[in-house]
């Protein structure tokens, strides 16, 4: 038991990286379309590649997209409108003509001609709501047709059947016959001026169920094709009807595949494929990127990273396809050139791309235009902590973007004249949201604890608490630490390096001597010098302390990994050389052991690089009288005798630029001691 539990100990570390690989792959086929993929790949406008193709069964031709659009357009267009009818307001306005008729109508006429104007008031009233009276203010062609719903029956008219106020005084001149009635018309008039109320109005809730269920009632399929039909031969450009049929029986494959029996073969297909994409980004990581592979925390955030891309495109797609390239999947690459490295960042971007194309339609195309532009992320973006740089690079992506679709579209459809300008806008909405990468690594760096260029322009201000705390206790180490930043900084330029990296690891590597200041050479202004009491074995150990001592103080202020690193290895396992020789030549007891650094030696350019330009630096304070040829000579001492040693063994770094970071040094340190030409005699 106790074994079992050492064992899994041990290895406690690719167990979780084996946990984080199973819950991403089933995430992410959680994710996949819900529908098997089907085998053959066409494009509209391309020859057909495959052997002849018949119906391997019967199946609906189903309506394109634009199809289906101008039905509903057309249904909305000539829908029929649904009006209410209000009986209950023609017998109020009866009612309202008897209580007011007296009072337009003046007693001195006779009963007889009381009646008669009374009657033929309540026959004018009859005709005015037979259909019914509509607003004035409602604007409507009088021939255009109306659904009146009456009770529990529906009928239809026309709007000019309808009365309106505006037509109530040509309506009474026209109904008054002889010359004595029509003395009465403009009593008339206004009596029913006053009285007359609305009692046609348009049913909003009625007319929108009638024109839902119109539009549910459309047919998404126009005809059949019956099995064994041949629907394409090979080498026939695929184009009009037989664009359509294959797109029906693409639908229709993948919708019957997707059924009860065949549910978990295709979910195992899908698992094995994601899992193949996910297993090839582990074992890059491995064989290439040892230190990232190691690093729990750091696998996580790539594979968060994939996951989160492949989520925002699942969504975008179940919500409208046609927004598919508003995601701003070139932010993946982009984020993690910026904690990690290019080539890093190109792989994952490409995996993810592949992976996606399980997902989207036409996945071809948006492969081909996903993998340009993540490229293009990877050439272009340099030194984000330089806000133009980010608005530049983000500039030609969105260009690249329009340009490769631009040529898809002439490839597709062979002219310009439908061609959708408004993807160029989502386009140009994607780049914007690239913009968001810069808010993201700073919030990235806070959850999971990382560092990019950004956070190294703040850590290499002098004026942070470390660095201040330095030049005040140490001012020596801290020019020293600033001439070596200016050495280091300007060879990794030189080769190709992460300048900002290097600088900052150049400002921070020598922190740990601020503990015993004393002891190191830059710091002492008397000509008492401490060593001299102390034995050669341990004033080594007091200068090899320094390594330990600046590793503590950059974990106690929360120092970044990557910056710890330099202080790590600066010295590798170099020794001591001074106090090594000095112990030698006393003919005591000498264990090499006990002057030599504990390393680890240089993993990478840039560590390489301080290594050099620290030894160099240093080592150039004890020049007497330098000269072209002292220099030269002094630098290939130094930094031949480093790679003797093996020290750049582990580093990505080649002999040719190990020589151009000499020449670089050279150069450097020819400026800092003013060399001038040797002008003859």
């Amino acid at each position: 038991m106790k074994s079992q539990l050492n064992t899994l100990y041990k290895n406690q570390s690719l167990i979780y990286k084996g946990f984080l690989f199973l819950a991403a792959s089933i995430l992410i086929v959680y994710l996949f379309p819900k529908g098997g993929k089907f085998k053959y790949e066409f494009q509209k406008g391309k020859p057909w590649q495959y052997e002849n193709l018949y119906a391997p069964f019967d199946f609906p031709i189903y309506k394109s997209e634009a199809e289906l659009k101008e039905e509903r357009t057309a249904i909305e267009r000539n829908q029929i409108k649904y009006f209410s009818f209000d009986s209950e307001i023609a017998e109020e306005v009866a009612a309202d003509f008897e209580t007011s008729f007296g009072e337009y109508f003046k007693d001195t006429l006779s009963r007889r001609q009381l009646r008669i104007l009374r009657e033929m008031g309540k026959g004018f009233l009859d005709q005015i709501y037979e259909t019914g009276v509509l607003s004035s203010q409602d604007e409507y062609d009088n021939d255009e047709l109306v659904n009146l719903i009456k009770g529990n029956e529906v009928r239809t008219y026309t709007f000019g059947s309808f009365f309106r106020l505006n037509q109530l005084q040509t309506f009474i001149r026209r109904n008054l016959s002889d010359r004595d009635e029509r003395l009465y018309a403009n009593i008339y008039y206004n009596l029913f001026f006053d009285i007359i109320k609305v009692n046609v109005s348009f049913d909003e809730n009625f007319t929108s169920k009638a024109l839902e269920e119109e539009l549910n009632n459309i047919a998404s399929t126009r005809g059949t094709i019956a099995r064994q039909k041949l629907i394409i031969a090979k080498n026939e450009v695929v184009e009009g009807e037989k664009f359509d049929v294959l797109n029906s029986l693409k639908k229709e494959y993948q919708s019957q595949l997707w059924n009860d029996e065949n549910y978990n073969w295709i979910v195992f297909g899908y698992t094995i494929l994601v899992a193949l994409a996910l297993l090839m980004l582990l074992l890059f990581l491995r064989k290439y990127r040892r230190r990232i592979f190691d690093n729990n925390n750091k696998v996580t955030f790539i594979f968060f990273n994939v996951v989160i891309m492949i989520f925002l495109t699942t969504i975008v797609v179940k919500y409208n396809v046609e927004y598919v390239y508003v995601v701003p999947l070139c932010i993946l690459p982009l984020i993690l050139k910026a904690f990690f490295d290019a080539r890093l960042g190109l792989f994952t971007h490409v995996l993810t791309v592949l992976l996606l194309g399980f997902i989207v339609p036409n996945s071809f195309e948006y492969v081909f235009l996903q993998t340009i532009a993540g490229i293009v992320t990877i050439q272009t973006i340099t030194e984000l902590y330089k806000r133009a740089n980010l608005f530049i690079s983000v500039g030609q992506i969105t260009l690249i973007y329009i340009i490769a679709y631009f040529a898809f579209y002439i490839i597709h459809e062979g002219n310009l004249q439908n061609i959708g300008w408004i993807t160029f806008g989502l386009f140009i909405l994607n780049g914007l949201a690239t913009l968001f990468a810069q808010p993201l690594i700073y919030i990235y760096e806070k959850v999971f604890g990382l560092v990019s260029d950004v956070s190294l322009l703040e850590l290499s201000n002098t004026n942070s608490k470390l660095l201040k705390e330095l030049s005040d206790r140490a001012p020596g180490t801290f020019h020293h630490s600033l001439q070596v930043a200016n050495l280091a900084e300007a060879s990794a330029n030189e080769i190709g390096a992460n300048a900002m990296l290097v600088r900052v690891g150049a400002l921070y590597h020598d922190i740990g001597k601020m503990a015993d200041p004393m002891y190191f050479t830059e710091n002492q202004i008397t000509s008492v010098n401490p060593h001299s009491e102390l034995e050669a074995r341990e004033s080594a150990q007091i200068i090899i302390r320094h390594v330990i001592d600046g590793i503590e103080m950059a974990r106690k202020e929360k120092l970044p990994d990557r910056i710890i690193d330099f202080i790590r290895t600066h010295h590798g396992t170099s020794l001591v050389y001074y106090f090594y020789k000095m112990q030698l030549d006393s003919g005591e007891e000498c264990n090499i052991e006990d002057f030599q650094y504990p390393g680890p030696i240089p993993f990478s350019k840039e560590t390489a690089i301080l290594m050099m330009s620290d030894a160099v630096e240093a080592a150039s304070k004890s020049l007497k009288n330098p000269s072209y040829a002292i220099i030269d000579g002094f630098v290939e001492k130094i930094i031949n005798k480093q790679v003797e040693e093996g020290q750049f063994l582990n580093a990505d770094i080649t002999f040719k630029e190990i020589e151009s970071i000499k020449k670089v040094l050279k150069r450097k340190l020819t400026n800092i001691y003013h060399l001038r030409i040797e002008y003859p005699e």
